[in-house]
């Protein structure tokens, strides 16, 4: 283990923690992560194994059956997970994405109903806000919730998109429109949590819920990505997060910030391993009579990758440690996720660059890096709405005296 991306003030149990996953990384991600990847086979085995060590209830609270962990034990654990394979990180994220939403903004039945299954990885989560015609304009949601004469159920109507896990989970936190008399539109979005049967097509528990398949994609295989189409699904009110409707934005928008957080900590990841390869590949192949991190380019190349490795992991460490102590971490959280993704595209391109002809090889790991890159400049909010809301707070901060 090399001195990039070490973090100070860790506590044994963090420490072990983190030593338990790199060790289980090491051993059962990383050699088979690109075999799978290619048969965009979903990493059954690999997920068992989260489950024993408790990653799926890493944050949630120990009264209910999770270890009750910090946002930076999470967010180092998930670096480590995705430094073996980016998709097996997203299997996690949106998990814990709504876990932390049900335990921060859910109803005490709610809490003790979904929490302890959620901690031991029973049933698993997925988040829902994105729809075909969305993008990143979180108003226009067109989704609609209806209420039905008796007041007791909603009827639901509509067709959401980018699911992760849709296929595989069992609950997820869908953002909805309901007519609450807001002139503002954010106050008439509601979320609701959808228990369901997990797989593919109509749903075998909730009537006129289809999961229609996977969705093909360029990289981040593995997971599951996909469409769900709601046509006249009743819930009953009672699967309002938190009981009462109107809140849903606020509620995804807390839940996308320590997202925010997360996806810094893959790009952090998935960086640190592209630096590996590249640095370890640079060490055996010769060129012109000497390896070629014997040659200037080469070296100067390493150092910048180096430099934006450490850069972004420690601002994805301030950001965690902003939110977990109790402060707003918007600002922080943006930044992080920002760089983190940006940084990451760079030094994934110089470790392939470095390759050369054999990084566009399906047999180098960087391949696949390659292809997974991209979708962290996308997750959790593109690099120009982070820049947009990082813009925002500093006029806050820095706002003249009228």
């Amino acid at each position: 283990m090399g001195r990039l991306a070490q973090t100070e003030g860790l506590n044994e149990i963090q420490q072990e923690i983190l030593a338990t996953v790199r060790s289980f990384v090491d051993k059962e991600i990383i050699p088979v992560a690109t075999e799978l990847e290619h048969r965009d086979e979903y990493p059954t085995d690999i997920v068992e194994g989260l489950k024993e060590m408790g990653i799926f209830g890493l944050m949630i609270p120990e009264e209910y059956g999770g270890l009750g962990e910090s946002l930076l034990t999470y967010a180092l654990t998930v670096e480590e997970i995705a430094r073996g394979w980016m998709s097996v990180s997203g299997i996690i994220n949106t998990h814990f994405i709504v876990a932390y939403m049900i335990n921060a903004h859910g109803t005490q039945e709610q809490k003790d109903y979904f929490l302890p299954r959620m901690a031991t990885g029973e049933i698993r989560g997925a988040f829902s806000m994105s729809e075909p015609g969305l993008g990143s304009d979180v108003s226009a949601i067109s989704t609609k919730a209806t209420r039905d004469e008796s007041g007791e159920f909603y009827v639901l109507n509509g067709q959401k998109m980018w699911l992760t896990n849709g296929g595989t989970s069992s609950v997820i936190a869908c953002l909805v429109k309901t007519d609450e008399g807001h002139a503002s539109p954010y106050k008439n979005l509601t979320t609701f949590l959808i228990e369901k049967t997990p797989g593919f097509g109509p749903n075998e528990t909730v009537k006129g819920l289809t999961v229609p398949g996977k969705i093909e994609k360029m990289g981040y295989k593995g997971v599951d990505t996909t469409e769900l189409v709601l046509e006249d699904v009743k819930l009953p009110a009672d699967r309002i997060l938190g009981g009462v409707p109107g809140r849903g934005f606020y509620q995804m928008m807390d839940g996308v910030e320590v997202g925010r957080v997360n996806v810094a900590a893959r790009g952090c990841g998935v960086a640190q391993r592209a630096f590996e390869l590249g640095i370890r590949y640079a060490q055996q192949r010769q060129t012109f009579g000497k390896k070629i991190a014997e040659h200037q380019a080469i070296q100067f190349k390493l150092a910048e990758m180096a430099t934006k490795v450490e850069a972004a992991h420690q601002m994805m460490v301030m950001a965690a440690r902003k939110k977990d102590s109790g402060q707003r971490n918007d600002l922080e959280a943006g930044m992080a996720k920002y760089l983190a993704s940006e940084y990451c595209k760079e030094v994934v391109e110089d470790s392939f660059r470095i390759h050369g002809g054999y990084g566009f090889s399906k047999e180098y790991e960087i391949e696949r890096l390659y292809r997974e890159a991209p979708m962290l400049l996308i997750g959790e909010g593109t690099a120009e709405i982070q820049k947009m809301i990082v813009g925002r707070r500093l006029l806050e901060e820095y706002k003249l005296a009228e």
